[in-house]
């Protein structure tokens, strides 16, 4: 369930319809190809039950959910899995991009959800979590 902030007001007025929005949670639904998860989307939500509005990092269950879709669904690793197959290898960011020649600074963004490994990349990642011993192989060739 997503947690609501608490230095967000309870209360804003819709920008739209004048009508008051209390902050709470709803459940929405995020589609990818042919799967979905339904996540709590927090947000200011009329009493009507019409639409809400999002503001500051609101949103970042339903990207959460859509990276869960794509690593299930297309084996494009999420963040959170790129994080722990890199702390499983032992390697700080820096040497993570430059074993996998992706540059030093790519894994700082693949864990941010900045950016998204390519194909290789993410194959590579696949198979160094099942046989980390490997990472030897690539510290002797670069």
């Amino acid at each position: 369930m997503a947690a609501l902030r608490t230095d967000l007001p309870d209360t804003i007025v819709s920008p739209e319809t004048s009508e008051t929005l209390r902050r709470g949670v709803r459940p929405f639904i995020v589609t990818y190809k042919s799967k979905s998860i339904t996540v709590e989307l927090p947000g200011y939500y009329p009493e009507s039950g019409g639409v809400g509005v999002h503001v500051g990092d609101d949103m970042a269950v339903t990207d959460a959910a859509l990276r869960t879709l794509k690593e299930e669904i297309e084996g494009i690793p999420s963040p959170a899995t790129i994080r722990r197959v890199r702390d499983k290898l032992k390697l700080s960011q820096r040497e993570a991009g430059g074993l996998l020649k992706v540059g030093e600074n790519a894994f700082d963004k693949y864990e941010r959800g900045l950016v998204e490994p390519s194909g290789p990349t993410s194959q590579l990642l696949r198979i160094l979590d099942q046989h980390p011993e490997l990472i030897e192989e690539l510290r002797n060739s670069a």
